[in-house]
């Protein structure tokens, strides 16, 4: 078997250290350098990818132990670095921070960590340090952290926001003191800064050029200061499994090529790269089209409307009148569609008072809390996703909430406990399946659930037959 390429995984004491600015910037400077550089996230987040892919030139994947098993962090890891000479992971929250209550029961877990995953891919981990406020004490937290979990290696640390010459070398005293070498120290700056709203980051996609010029502005300043011949040489993974295989995965298909529309653009950015791979691997002929623009994509079988931030482009989603008609009679004769959060939004009444497809019995608003957290979900009926009775994890991320029609009749997607740390552990049931339509808040990996890509995409060849 061809060995592993090698990694280096970049985390942190906490969130807010760095890690996005320097796993992206080393992304760039690594590819500026020669390297052919695999990018990789720890965890379900799908904005920081998109800088990934800006820095790389190959797109952003994430690494989800929750989501997809940790049976295939492995092969996914050798999937997305094949062909690369290094790989780059960037980390989620705090370096030994995992699911806590998944289901709002039970105690805190490492399970999707950064330091799991990293022990899971034998790859060294660079601790990125905010060095405002340290001094000698930063001795005592890298001791703490190289010693907390024998099967995670911290091999460097890379000192952020440095004040001074002095502080710099105050804290390179503090890091020799534990014998774990500094790779780099990056001064204090702002006008790194990519501008966030709601949910995280504003996505690459909708910042455009200035997205650009951010990742090259890190790219450069990681180049400046750190040491990426270090960086290269500390870089190691000992993953033995094969990589990840769509066909193997999905298995038999039913030799028909049902074309198979996914909305993209600025308003619809959330999405896997393995998802189109899978769906490629069952047959389909995969078209992505742009919803604030576009109508349907002709021959269309089965739409996909992926997240994203809908709610930001409420007003030109709605004056695409003419795909709005699209996906109502597409709804209407019994089109596959899958719509995952963003998706399901599109599918309401209304979004923050703009008329949207009407296909879901709902209007949408924007709301004052953020809904946020794994769920060990049940699929409670048939669909063109899955059987009743099927199990995953997914995971909710948004600011909006649904408000349905007094007295409404719905058939729920999904199933599952509530998720507050409150007595109150009634089944909360979300999601709509009407016909064809699956829509859900609840984002799901296609990697984990790959016969759910199969069963949809013959669902898709279905109509295809049924239309001719």
């Amino acid at each position: 078997m061809v060995n592993s390429v090698p990694a280096i995984v970049i985390a942190a004491p906490a969130s807010g250290s760095g890690k996005t600015t320097v796993a992206t910037g080393l992304m760039g400077a690594l590819r500026a350098a020669g390297q052919r550089v695999a990018p990789f996230k720890v965890g379900p987040d799908y904005i920081d990818p998109g800088y990934h892919a800006l820095a790389a030139g190959l797109p952003g994947r994430n690494l989800d132990a929750v989501m997809v098993g940790r049976e295939r962090i492995g092969p996914l890891f050798r999937h997305g670095s094949a062909g690369c000479d290094i790989a780059v992971v960037e980390g989620v929250m705090g370096l030994f921070d995992g699911k806590i209550d998944m289901n709002g029961a039970g105690a805190a877990s490492a399970e999707g960590s950064t330091a799991s995953v990293a022990s899971m891919l034998g790859a060294p981990v660079v601790l990125v340090v905010d060095a405002r406020g340290h001094s000698q004490s930063l001795a005592a937290v890298l001791h703490g952290f190289s010693t907390f979990d024998s099967s995670v290696r911290i091999g460097g640390v890379i000192l952020n926001r440095v004040g001074s010459p002095r502080h710099e070398e105050v804290l390179r005293q503090a890091c020799d003191r534990v014998g774990i070498p500094v790779l780099g120290s990056l001064p204090r700056m702002s006008e790194l800064a990519v501008p966030s709203r709601h949910l995280g980051l504003i996505t690459a996609l909708e910042h455009g050029s200035r997205a650009s010029e951010a990742v090259d502005a890190m790219a450069t300043l990681v180049a400046e200061h750190i040491d990426l011949a270090a960086v290269r040489s500390l870089a190691a993974s000992t993953v033995s499994s094969e990589p990840w295989d769509a066909a193997e995965e999905v298995g038999e298909t039913a030799g028909r090529a049902p074309v198979v529309a996914i909305a993209g653009g600025p308003a619809f950015t959330f999405g896997y790269a393995e998802h189109v791979e899978l769906l490629r691997a069952s047959g389909a002929d995969v078209a992505v089209f742009d919803p604030l623009t576009d109508g349907l994509p002709p021959g269309t079988s089965g739409v996909i409307l992926p997240g994203g931030f809908p709610e930001e482009h409420a007003e030109q989603l709605a004056s695409n009148s003419v795909l709005l008609a699209d996906i109502r009679r597409a709804a209407s004769i019994g089109v596959p569609i899958h719509a995952e959060c963003a998706g399901l939004l599109y599918l309401t009444r209304s979004l923050d008072g703009h008329a949207m497809a009407g296909v879901v019995d709902a209007d949408a608003r924007f709301g004052s809390a953020l809904t946020l957290g794994y769920r060990d979900a049940v699929a409670l009926h048939d669909s063109v996703l899955f059987e009743a009775g099927a199990r995953v994890t997914g995971h909710e991320f948004h600011r909006t909430v649904l408000l349905e029609s007094a007295g409404g009749q719905r058939d729920s997607a999904w199933g599952w406990q509530n998720p507050s740390r409150t007595a109150d552990k009634r089944v909360v049931r979300e999601g709509f399946v009407q016909g064809g339509v699956h829509a859900s808040y609840l984002h799901t990996h296609p990697a984990g659930n790959p016969k759910s890509v199969g069963r949809f995409v013959d669902a898709c060849a279905r109509t295809e037959l049924a239309d001719a």
